[in-house]
């Protein structure tokens, strides 16, 4: 009987001690950082290739680095060589140019095909011919609207299809934003508007067909990341087997829109008898390659990191274009395009703030309680002295 309550006891002794030891134990707090966070995302980080090289071993920061160094650089010389080719005469053949840009952008993507071990087509016909349609629509009316407007506005003006790609996502991938991604859209458009306005003050050369085409490529365009992207995710496909076949099949398109308007024969006549033809189709080559090489990179961020993300990379790109076209090419200049631009700035930041919202204010934090503990440490320092 006493063996009992005295096994008893000390069972009882031990329970307690433990729970004590629990108690006194400091507690650990474990704070996860997720990278990408989504399904999504990681399935973003598989098999990302670009220009033949992997980027699976790069951190997701430096893949979004390499791939927004590549849109710069290539669409950088595409911007400063379209410029150049509209001012050697171009202008009323925007479409012809348009045709000897998508027939390359269709051989690049043959021979980019031709070192594939897989060389299925995995996206439907269906959803390539849809692809198709808007891209001839993008660059065919973005080409001919030089016709009528100065380079610089047809920038700004495609600059603010920010809103519509928000848009675009919600009909057609059912996606949500915060509402500070709608104020930096709309505060990126209004800015880039601003500066329109401006611009055409100094720069009188508007025209309401201008402003037609530029804006019915800004639609087309917005649609054209949002059916990229889901397309891309649902068959899990890289950027190359959508290059190849939407630019093949646009040529097709703006072939046969060519024959049929009359309007193929003039356009080869004035680069075949122009001053230098091999300039004239030596000028398409390049414009033609580095649009090719950025639009690879762009279609890399649209599969690794969104459509919206990919359209803030693109405009600022297109913001430092104009910067570049006034150094460039001679244009007068107004300080309004310095404070309008400041509004464009300001939206960057906050859809980048959106982007990165938990690391930003976790940095700030950071930062606050560093400055905190300083001054605690001087002014207990003071005390004593």
């Amino acid at each position: 009987m006493l063996k009992n309550e005295f096994r008893s006891a000390n069972f009882k002794l031990r329970n307690n001690s433990m729970t004590d030891l629990q108690k006194g134990r400091p507690e650990h707090t474990t704070i996860a950082i997720q990278n990408g966070g989504s399904k999504e995302d990681s399935e973003s980080r598989k098999h990302l290739v670009v220009l033949g090289i992997s980027l699976d071993s790069l951190p997701r920061a430096t893949q979004f680095l390499v791939c927004c160094g590549g849109v710069f650089l290539f669409y950088l010389i595409y911007g400063y060589v379209q410029e150049w080719i509209f001012r050697t005469g171009m202008k009323p053949f925007g479409w012809y140019l348009t045709l000897v840009q998508f027939a390359l952008y269709a051989v690049f993507g043959m021979v980019e095909t031709s070192f594939k071990a897989d060389k299925t087509r995995k996206i439907p016909l269906k959803t390539y011919s849809i692809l198709a349609f808007l891209t001839v629509a993008t660059m065919g009316l973005s080409n001919t609207s030089l016709n009528y407007l100065n380079y610089p506005t047809q920038v700004i003006f495609k600059c603010c299809k920010l809103i519509p790609v928000m848009i675009g996502g919600i009909i057609i991938q059912g996606k949500t934003y915060k509402p500070i991604d709608f104020v930096a859209c709309i505060s990126m458009s209004v800015g880039l508007i601003l500066f329109t306005l401006a611009d055409s003050t100094v720069q009188p050369e508007f025209n309401h067909t201008g402003v037609v085409l530029i804006s019915l490529a800004l639609c087309a365009d917005a649609v054209i990341g949002n059916v990229q992207e889901k397309a891309l995710k649902a068959h899990k496909r890289n950027t190359k087997e959508p290059v190849l076949y939407s630019y093949g099949i646009g040529f097709i398109y703006i072939f046969i829109g060519l024959v049929f308007s009359g309007g193929l024969w003039p356009a080869f006549k004035f680069c075949s008898q122009a001053s230098n033809p091999v300039q004239a189709y030596g000028l398409a080559f390049v414009f033609s390659i580095t649009g090719y090489l950025g639009i690879t990179f762009v279609l890399t961020l649209v599969r690794a990191f969104g459509a919206l993300l990919a359209v803030t990379v693109t405009t600022g790109r297109k913001a430092v274009t104009m910067v570049l076209s006034f150094i460039f090419f001679a244009k007068p200049f107004t300080i309004h395009y310095v404070w309008s631009g400041g509004i464009v700035l300001l939206g960057i930041f906050l859809n980048v703030y959106s982007k990165n919202e938990k690391q930003i204010n976790a940095w700030i934090a950071q930062q606050r309680s560093k400055y905190l503990t300083q001054r605690q440490k001087r002014t207990l320092l003071m005390e004593n002295v």
